[in-house]
């Protein structure tokens, strides 16, 4: 039997998408290397009544329950005493936790030169120490100490309660994993692997329609699929028993999808790049009109990208494109800056002043305005080169300005790992 973990994020900040989520996502992932199933990701703004309503309701369907963030000082941090309430637990002042909090807090306060209120900050000091009785606590990393709080009655899921900051709670994740009631809680858990294929440019009705057609083979597979600016993402989650399955759903997409399914193993196209990169010792550059430097920040996102990436120009006006690129004026002038051919210039004007092996050029319309009947938004011309190999292409893309650019990056990198993946 497989283990159950819900989870609540807490935050109005975080439901009103002020601030992006990176908890939930986060333990989700840690908890199914463990072998637990997330069954439901809530989240909740910083009211009580609502947070309650989450917890019973996950309490009631899974074997251990976490929430994330509401243990500040201030008023509207209330996690830990709402779920004192809801596991039948009064809270107690602890002493020697109220002397570490205000350590800290004094520490981080020289350190950074706050001014505190002396009243203010005992009595934030002393709302972070209140623990209900009976829960662990876990050691703080910032100035909130995380909870444990098993019920009451000694029946049901204990609860887990973690900061907000994802620092803090990273860091205090190995001690709750360790903790007695969690362990308790998810004795029965059994392995659950999850896989990723990745295809570039099959549609998802086609990708549907192979999974219906071999629905029989690839019993005991849980398959989700999710297309992102263009690639498909096949996610596959399974016991060790349905590991045949796993194997039979990789070949059936190979059958099927032999030209699209560039990474089996889960491999992005950024690593994909990076290693054709590293393995033939090649430097690239990058000249960008609509992206203005979208594609080498991509490119400069890994660690050790230094090695390959040498530099990027951002050359969106044409005196530009000429005076850094040589892109001719007269080219400019006959056929335009969007254009097949100024975006070859580009490239090799990228190779060139950069001293490259690989130069792309990126020039489009991104949008909103300055699109033409014959040059619509969403027009871009890539072209990639080397001193033996041009790679050009012409795509039309939909969405808004950030979308536009956005997929450009990708259709580039995927332009990038075409070469790469060809001769030597």
């Amino acid at each position: 039997m497989v283990a159950r973990a819900g989870i609540v994020v807490t935050g109005t900040e975080v439901l009103t998408g002020r601030v992006t989520d990176r908890n939930g996502p986060w333990l989700a992932e840690e908890l199914r290397r463990r072998g637990v199933d997330v069954g439901q990701v809530v989240v909740v703004g910083d009211r009580p009544d609502d947070l309650r309503s989450a917890l019973e309701l996950l309490l009631a369907r899974h074997d251990l329950v976490l929430t994330t963030g509401g243990l500040g000082p201030t008023a509207d941090d209330l996690t830990a005493e709402v779920v004192a309430a809801v596991q039948g637990r009064t809270p107690r002042l602890v002493p020697e936790l109220e002397t570490e909090i205000a350590a800290i807090v004094e520490r981080l306060s020289a350190g950074r030169g706050w001014r505190r209120d002396p009243e203010a900050t005992a009595a934030g000091v002393r709302k972070q120490a209140m623990v209900p009785e009976g829960a662990s606590v876990l050691a703080p990393v910032g100035t909130a100490p995380g909870l444990v709080v098993p019920a009451a009655s000694g029946q049901g899921a204990p609860v887990v309660v973690l900061p907000g900051p994802p620092p803090e709670l990273q860091g205090m994740w190995q001690d709750a994993l360790a903790d007695d009631h969690v362990q308790r809680a998810l004795a029965g858990r059994e392995e659950l692997r999850q896989a990723t294929i990745r295809l570039w440019g099959t549609p998802e009705s086609e990708l549907a329609a192979t999974l219906r057609r071999h629905d029989d083979e690839l019993a005991g597979l849980e398959v989700t699929t999710c297309l992102r600016q263009g690639e498909l993402e096949v996610v596959s989650r399974f016991s060790p028993a349905a590991a045949p399955a796993q194997e039979a759903l990789l070949a059936v997409l190979r059958a099927d999808f032999p030209d699209t399914l560039f990474s089996p193993d889960g491999e992005t196209v950024d690593e994909l790049v990076a290693t054709g990169l590293l393995e033939r010792g090649w430097t690239i550059g990058t000249a960008e009109s609509c992206t203005a430097g979208l594609l080498a920040g991509r490119l400069a996102d890994r660690p050790g990208s230094s090695a390959y990436l040498l530099g990027g120009l951002v050359t969106y006006a044409d005196e530009i494109k000429h005076d850094l690129l040589d892109v001719p004026e007269e080219l400019l002038d006959t056929v335009g800056a969007v254009s097949a051919e100024v975006a070859r210039a580009m490239a090799d004007g990228a190779r060139a002043r950069l001293g490259t092996d690989v130069g792309v050029g990126i020039t489009g319309v991104a949008g909103p305005g300055g699109g033409t009947p014959d040059k619509p938004v969403g027009l871009v011309h890539l072209c990639v080169t080397t001193a033996d190999a041009v790679l050009p292409l012409r795509v039309q893309l939909g969405g808004d300005r950030a979308a536009v650019r956005e997929r450009t990056v990708v259709v580039a990198l995927h332009l990038l790992r075409e070469l790469l993946a060809g001769p030597s």
